[in-house]
């Protein structure tokens, strides 16, 4: 007796084509929810195959024919956001800006779009989210008021393509993806299918016609982008709006670009009457002031830009068996680390001090170039001696108490020369016991100024 074949699964995960005999509805694959539908559904995904006749402009040509001059960038008017997306918008580009909410999203589009409108490109602002009345009370605040600049209240997609036929705009903003939805799709606005068909559509409408497309994306409560992942697939370039709601700092780091970097990252100031670019943030996180024990300012990278950061230290005696560790900008299990080297292989005692450590300003350091900036801001609080005026430290250390060098050195030294930072101690030290003597021997100390003794 023949054995039966067996029969097709009638259902499969639109993500990454898993399968399954009966519908479930999170996929047992790639973990996404809502993307498991019948094998014979559509999925949006329409090929057609048609002859392509000679002369016509999609004819393929060899790349070396080619000019980029065909696509030039277009200035945002935003000089730290032209310095994420790579120089400026591509005709064509699809844009997807996603962050936290409250973030401030919506206030650094409606400024891109009021500079792009004050340079004369027409700007559409399509917000599914707020009325129009409610981003004029905004606009108005910020002061990003123009004629060129349109907007509209719309959470049905064919309607905003209505609306881009009628206006005809040199940029399309929409906010966001997720509270957009299309007839020809199933499902509310936010499932999966719902976000991939009106991102789908609203990419193909920007190749076709050229338009520069910034898409809003949520969030998860991990901090990841929203929806299916190939949403992060199908646009050019992926940007992150990150910030900590207790500071006004703001960065803009591209996850994604397939016309620039990835390694920028901009700077913004959020205020009351609106969001300002911060070119050049090395005062924010510095301390003003005389020079105090428990201080030191190491080179910090964000993207490919170098940022001075202190590292501040306080330390207390304490007689109890668990002395605390507290950190905030930095991350705990590196400082222990820190600790334990500086206590074994530079002979500074911390195991009966409660020790504190962070940051100015509210950034977070999370590389390990910040190492040897954290051990010489303990050393100096439990020695109560302040380091010498124009110090600064940077390095990696290592369980052997070891200063390892770290990535773009070079730049930090230099950024560090630029800020009149005259004493730069780094892995050329070569452990951390003679970096702590370094500090001495290498500073020729001002008359008025107390050198210091470790």
């Amino acid at each position: 007796m023949s054995a039966r074949r067996p029969t097709a699964a009638p259902y499969r995960c639109t993500e990454c084509g898993w399968t399954t005999i009966k519908w479930v509805g999170r996929c047992g694959e790639c973990q996404q929810w809502g993307t498991v539908v019948e094998a014979a559904e559509q999925t949006g995904l329409v090929r057609s195959v048609s002859p392509v006749l000679p002369g016509a402009d999609r004819v393929a040509r060899p790349i070396t024919h080619l000019s980029s001059s065909d696509t030039p960038r277009r200035s945002t008017g935003v000089g730290e956001f032209d310095r994420v997306l790579g120089g400026g918008l591509v005709p064509g580009a699809a844009i997807l800006l996603s962050g936290e909410p409250g973030v401030g999203k919506s206030t650094l589009l409606l400024e891109v779009a009021a500079q792009s409108a004050r340079a004369g490109r027409r700007v559409l602002y399509a917000s599914a989210e707020e009325s129009t009345s409610q981003v004029r009370l905004r606009a108005e605040r910020t002061g990003a008021l123009h004629d060129e600049l349109y907007l509209a209240s719309e959470i049905d997609l064919a309607t905003i393509l209505g609306h881009v036929d009628q206006v005809r705009p040199d940029l399309l903003i929409v906010d966001s993806v997720q509270t957009v939805s299309s007839a020809m799709s199933e499902g509310m606005a936010g499932h999966p299918s719902q976000v991939r068909e009106v991102a789908t559509t609203l990419i193909r409408v920007a190749k076709e016609r050229n338009l520069p497309v910034v898409i809003v994306g949520h969030v998860t409560k991990d901090g990841s982008i929203a929806g299916p992942r190939i949403l992060e697939h199908l646009v050019d370039v992926v940007c992150q709006f990150e910030g900590d709601r207790q500071t006004s700092l703001r960065f803009v780091r591209a996850l994604k670009n397939r016309f620039g970097p990835t390694d920028e990252v901009g700077c913004f100031d959020m205020a009351g009457d609106g969001i300002a670019e911060v070119p050049d943030p090395s005062a924010l996180f510095l301390g003003h002031g005389a020079p105090v024990a428990g201080t030191c300012v190491t080179i910090a990278l964000e993207g490919r830009r170098a940022l001075p950061v202190e590292v501040q230290a306080l330390t207390i005696k304490n007689g109890g068996p668990n002395p605390r560790r507290i950190v905030s900008g930095v991350d705990a299990a590196r400082v222990a680390m820190v600790l334990a080297v500086l206590e074994r292989r530079a002979g500074v005692t911390v195991s009966d001090q409660d020790v504190y450590v962070s940051t100015v300003g509210g950034v977070r350091l999370v590389e390990p170039a910040a190492d040897l900036a954290i051990a010489v801001a303990v050393a100096s609080a439990v020695r109560d001696k302040p380091l010498a005026r124009g110090t600064a430290a940077i390095g990696e250390l290592s369980l052997a108490g070891e200063v390892r060098p770290v990535t773009q050195g070079a730049q930090r030294r230099s950024e560090a020369a630029r800020l009149g930072y005259r004493t730069v101690v780094d892995s050329s030290s070569e452990s951390l016991a003679k970096a702590l003597r370094d500090l001495t021997a290498r500073h020729a100390p001002d008359p008025h100024e107390a050198a210091p003794e470790f």
